[in-house]
């Protein structure tokens, strides 16, 4: 049996009851974008997207997959968050972030760590933070770090000063020292970029140095049993390569999804756990409605493609790991339900599995009908038309 699990970064599908806590009141990443440029997602919409509970568009499809939204039940709205409740790891303390930048001990333990003196150090856009200060990294050699509202440090440095093996060293090294103590920072950020003054553009070398999970996961738990465990885009970056049996990499959301598409041609038992980042990266965060709606389109046409390479036994799993509500004035992550469709030849179909309570309802499921582990009540369980 092969399971297929696709993670449209950022892909939320409105606020959650605890969303003030974050100051998210409202947000909802879909619908805004639905209202706003209404992408065209016949696909999407088959699996059962616009039926979910609190988005509810009228549609004359017929609904082919079933349906729901999850709730987070971790401290947090990231990235690595929303992935590790997936796969069964929940997180009640959030880990540290810097609204004032990075302590002066910090940094000072990070000069003389690695040798080098650093621009910036603050709660910065990318995109605008390489333009304001790519000039004077380039005449200093000095790199740019900076952070966001979440448990990041990123580092921009041009290729031509900072090449991108040393980027990656320096990173690593900067990971080593924050990997532990009341600094332990979810995640060291390379942020490569390119281009002449007043023309900086980051490139797609972009890569994650994440902190070790704090226990095992599903992925751990899969791979012990003997199962294929697949991951594409930054999957194996967020798990440190822990539980995955097989890793490849991607730059965009035309790779992951070709990779996708190459490996349901492909005979293995276990999961596929993919990433496509474009909807967050490029899209999201830059606050660019129109360019996300367009991610999504290309998405939504690779649907077809994936199920029609389905086996009978074989499902199909997309969701999300928290939002980023591009129509907001915020550009930082929100904390958002995010939505689950899911479609098997041997599943069946237009089911609304309502609100489920945690993203780890996604992990037991996999357990479950891999039987890992036996959960009674597991949303899969109850999706199967017939027991062998």
């Amino acid at each position: 049996m092969r399971t297929f699990i696709i993670v449209i970064d950022s892909f939320g599908i409105g606020a959650m009851p605890d969303a003030y806590k974050w100051h998210d009141e409202g947000s909802n990443t879909f619908l805004h974008i639905e209202n706003t440029v209404h992408p065209y997602l016949p696909n999407l919409t088959k699996l059962g997207l616009k039926d979910i509970d609190g988005i509810k568009i009228p549609h004359t499809s017929d609904v082919i997959g079933n349906y729901g939204r999850m709730f987070e039940r971790s401290n947090g709205k990231d990235t690595l968050t929303g992935h590790y409740e997936m796969m069964g790891i929940i997180q009640k303390r959030p880990n540290p972030t810097f609204p004032n930048g990075f302590p002066e001990d910090l940094m000072k333990k990070i000069e003389s760590a690695t040798g080098y003196q650093f621009l910036g150090n603050e709660v910065a856009s990318g995109t605008e933070i390489i333009q304001r200060l790519g000039e004077e990294h380039i005449k200093t050699g000095k790199p740019i770090v900076y952070t966001s509202a979440d448990s990041v440090l990123q580092i921009a440095a041009h290729v031509d000063i900072v090449p991108l093996d040393k980027l990656y060293d320096l990173c690593k090294q900067i990971r080593a020292l924050t990997a532990k103590g009341k600094y332990n920072v979810a995640r060291v950020i390379a942020r490569p970029f390119a281009g002449e003054v007043g023309a900086f553009y980051r490139t797609e070398d972009r890569h994650d140095f994440s902190l070790l999970p704090p226990k095992k996961s599903v992925l751990d738990k899969m791979k012990k049993k003997g199962y294929d465990v697949i991951s594409i885009g930054k999957i194996n970056d967020v798990f440190c390569g822990q539980g995955i049996t097989e890793s490849i990499p991607t730059k965009n959301n035309t790779e992951g999804l070709n990779a996708i598409i190459e490996t349901t041609k492909r005979d293995f038992n276990g999961i596929v756990f993919a990433n496509l980042c474009d909807t967050d990266m490029l899209y999201g965060h830059r606050n660019n409605v129109e360019g996300y709606g367009k991610a999504l389109e290309q998405i939504d046409e690779a649907i077809p493609t994936i199920i029609d390479n389905l086996n009978r036994n074989d499902i199909l799993i997309v969701t999300a790991d928290h939002g980023c509500d591009p129509s907001t004035a915020s550009t930082d992550h929100s904390r958002e339900y995010v939505p689950i469709l899911v479609y098997g030849k041997n599943l069946k179909n237009n089911v609304n599995l309502r609100t489920l309570f945690g993203f780890d309802q996604l992990g037991r499921a996999i357990l479950d009908i891999y039987k890992v582990k036996k959960y009674k009540y597991s949303f899969l369980r109850k999706l199967i038309k017939y027991t062998k």
